[in-house]
């Protein structure tokens, strides 16, 4: 009766805490979230922080969206890149599959082609992150990897490209919550 009295205590734990881990099945979990990145020393001098955010929109028809708000900074010096595009889907481990596209933009010198300094294609990515459902309002991306691909070569090739290190550094988003706060503030 006991060994039957402790099975049955960890069977409703085990249910209980994976429940609470919340399941991409399962979870309402559509929306924008947020991450905030650790401040960056923009000239490596101290002389200019900024604090960049990186927003996930997950549409409930399985569209994903990422932007980062440090692409536009020292466009011409630097270069940019674009919003990161593609799709999501669950697995059925309950967590979240995230695939999007991003390009790249290297700066270009004047010459006799371009009258003034731009910014030309550099390379295509195709990034895929993992992200274990903390609950509705919490996510947490658990591993990612990327290939990189030429400016002539397609990324959307499955096996094209170069493939990266796989990262295992987490990463928690928030959802991004809408609040009448400031409209009713003093």
């Amino acid at each position: 009766m006991f060994k039957k009295g402790i099975l049955v205590l960890a069977f409703v734990l085990s249910v209980a805490i994976s429940g609470f881990a919340g399941d991409c099945n399962n979870e309402n979990f559509y929306g924008t979230y947020t991450y905030v990145a650790a401040p960056t020393d923009v000239m490596g001098d101290g002389t200019v922080i900024h604090q960049y955010v990186y927003s996930l929109m997950l549409e409930l028809v399985g569209s994903g969206y990422q932007y980062w708000t440090g692409l536009p900074d020292y466009a011409l010096n630097s270069g940019t890149g674009t919003p990161n595009i593609g799709s999501w889907e669950c697995r059925s481990d309950g967590k979240l599959i995230v695939t999007y596209l991003i390009s790249s933009y290297a700066p270009v010198n004047p010459d006799a082609y371009i009258a003034y300094p731009d910014v030309s294609l550099a390379t295509n990515y195709r990034t895929t992150l993992l992200f274990k459902i903390n609950g509705r309002n919490k996510i947490t991306r658990i591993q990612g990897r990327t290939r990189a691909f030429t400016a002539a070569d397609d990324p959307t090739n499955p096996n094209g490209g170069t493939l990266g290190a796989l990262s295992t550094t987490q990463v928690v988003y928030n959802r991004l919550m809408a609040s009448d706060a400031d409209l009713i503030a003093p």
